[in-house]
């Protein structure tokens, strides 16, 4: 239920192509003979309507209609028969918004145009955490246009270089009903942590449900590799860039990477609910590196490797368990990493490998089993 404090969040749905199949020849739904319902829609948009926190309203360009050449006598029946259908399923549109217009009319009213939209820019509403949800470009466009996102309901709409800066309004591209549902029930779990002193300027952008996507650059190439383990093998999307006083040492560098790291998976991991929490050991080579994780929310490393080399690459052996420490003081959770070999090189990265396949668990969610993994109540 909403609060008073809660802005609303709104799924501004298209009709046509994304609630009802759209007719291939005249794209007009004039007849009930010509209604049929999208594949899945009434399951998943039910799921979405009685589980999630969402205002529902259907924005559609229906064109010319009252005009000779879509007479509203044509249009109701169908219209009436589909909502009333939706209604049946406990899916209530809690506005319909029709523009009437010809696509030559250049109307505001019509979409990507907001005209009809304009009471949704209110302070009551929190658009930034809403959608559009449809089958066009128009739709992507629209959502650039409220500042919202777009769940684009068709993967294999042909794209054009004039698409290029609408795609990144893209948040969920599916053909699958359930799937939009999975994705609004679950949320994203991203986060933008910028850290600034004397000593280090730290950008981190982090996306817990990526494909291992991200640049990583701190300035010291043996730790930018290491790091890159954590984004390969965790499967998330990560960006790095450290600018840090390397005239002086390494240390400021290392410390607060590892403390921005740290907090970017704190905010990103948001309330934890269905997260597995825990997760990793690997051999690599000549050695044997284990990582266990608990991001319960208290903060503490236990470390046992040793490294008989002062320096591998540019990077001091003695700051990979304070770059962990550091990890684990910002992020709040457990640690305990051991290493075993002879090879001083593979032991640090079967460490940051084993790493991140322990965050790659820990972090794994169950759509059908959103609890909190504490008899506690709270992480």
């Amino acid at each position: 239920m909403q609060t008073p404090t809660q802005k609303k969040k709104v799924l501004f749905i298209d009709r046509d192509g994304t609630l009802i199949i759209e007719p291939p020849i005249d794209f007009q739904v004039d007849s009930l003979e010509k209604l049929e319902f999208y594949p899945g829609v009434f399951r998943g948009l039910g799921k979405v309507a009685s589980q999630l926190d969402f205002e529902l309203v259907m924005v559609t360009n229906q064109d010319g209609l009252g005009t000779d050449s879509f007479p509203e006598a044509d249009f109701w029946p169908a219209q009436n028969k589909m909502t009333e259908a939706f209604a049946n399923e406990g899916i209530t549109f809690n506005n319909i918004i029709i523009d009437k217009t010809f696509p030559e009319d250049n109307a505001p009213t019509r979409k990507p145009g907001t005209a009809l939209l304009e009471p949704y820019f209110s302070d009551e509403y929190d658009l930034a955490n809403s959608y559009v949800i449809g089958d066009r470009w128009t739709d992507v466009e629209l959502a650039k246009n409220l500042n919202a996102k777009a769940i684009f309901i068709q993967a294999d709409q042909p794209e054009s270089e004039d698409q290029n800066d609408l795609k990144k309004q893209i948040a969920l591209r599916t053909t699958s009903w359930e799937q939009v549902f999975e994705f609004l029930r679950l949320s994203e779990r991203t986060a933008i942590v910028e850290r600034n002193t004397l000593e280090t300027q730290i950008r981190i952008e982090l996306d817990l449900d990526g494909n291992s996507q991200g640049k990583i650059n701190t300035g010291l190439g043996f730790f930018d590799h290491m790091l890159e383990q954590i984004l390969k093998h965790s499967g998330i999307n990560l960006s790095i860039l450290t600018v840090a006083d390397l005239d002086v040492d390494e240390h400021h560098c290392i410390e607060d990477t590892g403390i921005a790291l740290g907090e970017a998976f704190k905010k990103a991991l948001g309330d934890k609910l269905g997260i597995e929490r825990y997760g990793f050991c690997l051999p690599m080579d000549d050695c044997l590196a284990q990582v266990a994780l608990d991001f319960g929310g208290r903060n503490e490393l236990v470390w046992e490797a040793d490294f008989n080399r002062e320096m591998i690459g540019d990077v001091p052996t003695e700051m990979f368990a304070h770059f962990f420490k550091s990890f684990s003081n910002g992020a709040l959770c457990n640690l305990n990493i051991k290493a075993e070999g002879n090879n001083e090189h593979h032991k640090i990265e079967g460490i940051f490998k084993a790493f991140a396949r322990a965050i790659r668990m820990a972090i794994k969610r169950d759509v059908n089993n959103l609890q909190l993994p504490s008899t506690k109540g709270m992480l």
